[in-house]
């Protein structure tokens, strides 16, 4: 390496470990959200009273008394009436939190269908089935695949990418790093509906009603750009893990201290589960099929004036639901043939365990349910979101450069601020609306946001499962730290970063929807 570049070098490592000590000293989320609402408590007191008119005041808003909407007025929060209202809203506002029983239900489905065995076992068949020419493809798109299940892909597929790279003879880390980055870095994308999908659309939709207090989103808004995502992800980590990662790597030579377990093999009786499974779920789906495919079926709503027929609204608002029901019976299937459910309280336990990994989630829930509804309820969003879009448009700031500034600082968010749900709940009530009057719907900033949130995860260590991964890749190689494993994914963070955002401008360009009720642009 030459002098030069070996100081852009020192340079970078050097700003990646400013990046660490800044993100170790931030508090805890929770700690996060209880500062947050102290300090929106506080700016609701020193501009309370303040107004500025509501962008629906053309329009003719109509407000929940039946009155003309004019103006937008900061709340004191800390008046009398609003310390009643903190004090008496704040169990339901815990209870209602939108997120919180989503994310809850979801998970007993996908409990079952971990515990049992039966995402194992499916990822492991579906990497071992395809020919090695496409393996490092197939591995990054498994890796995106695995968050229908939450966060198995960290514990299952990325030491199984390890472990198959190991086996065809390539350099382990190689194989690794190609299943964190689909897992991690192509967080989001993916050809399924996950639990991803109504979590976030459950911050959007309020911060959408900050503006348009009648404004619903759909779960699978962005399901379309996501999907389409799936296979342009796939081929660019493929192309950085063959020609960037492994010629780096080299030729792997465990070290005589390093054991290398073998990978247990897939049990007839696990493949003969596997496809009890797969019929199980598709009879499911077919039953959901019939709710829906009929003009009066079940889960079909009122007729749409516009287009005639009864909407589909019921049905989507019925999809967290229907994943519960369906990852619970392909577990539960799966469990019964492969053996590792044998009476009705092996589902209790498997359903309670489940449960028990949320305990965390469950208290940033409620601090964060707190936070999101003094922000609504203080206004300081809504003035926030008038003036920003006033000064956006007074510089000019608006367009394509406007979406890419948001995802950067997304990203940036992102750095020091690992979960999903978290960042969005903060950033949802400001964006969206501001967006919203700048002409994007919220739709489109989520779409934004998703992208931002998900190629920096691979690069903060930060993220909840980092460390995770470096016990996975220290299985091989001994000297792996925090260094090693952010110099292998940077490549994958930058590659990703350049694909995905101008797929999304195009997208737009080209005015496609982002997904089933996904417009671009925001019409009040």
């Amino acid at each position: 390496m030459t002098k030069k570049g070996k100081n852009k070098g020192d340079f970078f490592k050097r700003m990646l470990d400013k990046v660490e000590i800044i993100g170790n000293k931030l508090p805890q989320p929770v700690t996060l959200f209880a500062m947050l609402m102290i300090i929106t408590l506080l700016l609701s007191w020193v501009f309370g009273g303040i107004t500025v008119d509501h962008p629906g005041k053309e329009a003719g808003l109509i407000g929940p008394d039946g009155s003309p909407v004019e103006t937008i007025k900061v709340v004191n929060l800390l008046s009398r009436e609003g310390v009643q209202m903190i004090f008496t809203r704040m169990v339901s506002t815990f209870a209602n939190f939108p997120p919180l029983g989503l994310v809850l239900v979801v998970m007993l489905g996908i409990g079952v269908a971990e515990y049992t065995g039966l995402i194992s076992v499916a990822l492991r068949l579906f990497v071992s089935k395809v020919p090695k020419s496409i393996i490092t493809f197939s591995i990054v798109v498994a890796g995106m695949l695995s968050s229908v299940a939450a966060d198995a892909g960290y514990v299952v597929l990325i030491p199984l990418g390890g472990a198959i790279f190991m086996g065809m003879g390539r350099h382990p880390l190689a194989g690794i790093g190609a299943a964190f980055a689909g897992v991690s870095g192509g967080f989001g994308a993916n050809l399924l509906p996950t639990g991803l999908d109504p979590m976030i659309a459950a911050f959007t939709e309020p911060a959408a009603q900050i503006i348009d207090p009648g404004y619903t989103v759909n779960p699978l808004s962005n399901y379309y750009l996501m999907a389409a995502s799936v296979p342009l992800i796939g081929l660019i980590g493929t192309w950085v893990t063959e020609k960037i990662l492994v010629p780096r790597l080299g030729k792997y030579t465990p070290a005589s201290d390093i054991k290398i377990e073998e990978d247990k093999p897939i049990s007839r009786r696990e493949v003969r589960a596997l496809g009890w499974s797969f019929v199980a779920t598709i009879a499911v789906l077919a039953l959901f099929m019939l709710t829906i495919i009929p003009a009066d079926g079940l889960l079909r709503g009122e007729i749409d004036p516009n287009t005639g027929s009864r909407s589909f609204k019921p049905f989507y608002d019925s999809l967290v639901p229907v994943m519960f029901i369906v990852f619970f019976v392909a577990g539960l299937v799966y469990g019964m043939a492969a053996k590792t459910i044998k009476t009705d309280k092996d589902v209790t336990d498997m359903t309670a365990k489940s449960m028990s990994t949320m305990g965390m989630y469950i208290v940033i829930a409620f601090v964060a349910a707190q936070f999101v509804a003094y922000f609504n309820w203080s206004h300081l969003g809504s003035v926030l979101a008038v003036k920003g879009s006033d000064a956006l448009n007074a510089i000019g700031f608006t367009g394509g450069p406007l979406l890419v500034a948001f995802i950067i600082v997304s990203s940036m968010v992102n750095l020091v601020m690992g979960s999903a749900s978290a960042k969005w709940a903060l950033l949802a009530p400001i964006f969206v609306p501001m967006l919203m009057l700048m002409g994007y719907s919220p739709e489109t900033t989520q779409a934004a946001y998703r992208i931002g949130d998900s190629y920096s995860n691979i690069l903060t260590p930060l993220l909840p499962y980092f460390p995770l991964v470096i016990v996975f890749a220290q299985k091989y190689v001994k000297e792996v730290g925090i260094g090693t494993l952010i110099s292998m994914m940077i490549p994958y963070s930058i590659a990703f970063a350049v694909v995905r955002i101008p797929m999304l401008l195009v997208w737009i360009w080209a005015g496609l929807p982002l997904g089933i009720e996904g417009p671009i642009y925001y019409h009040p």
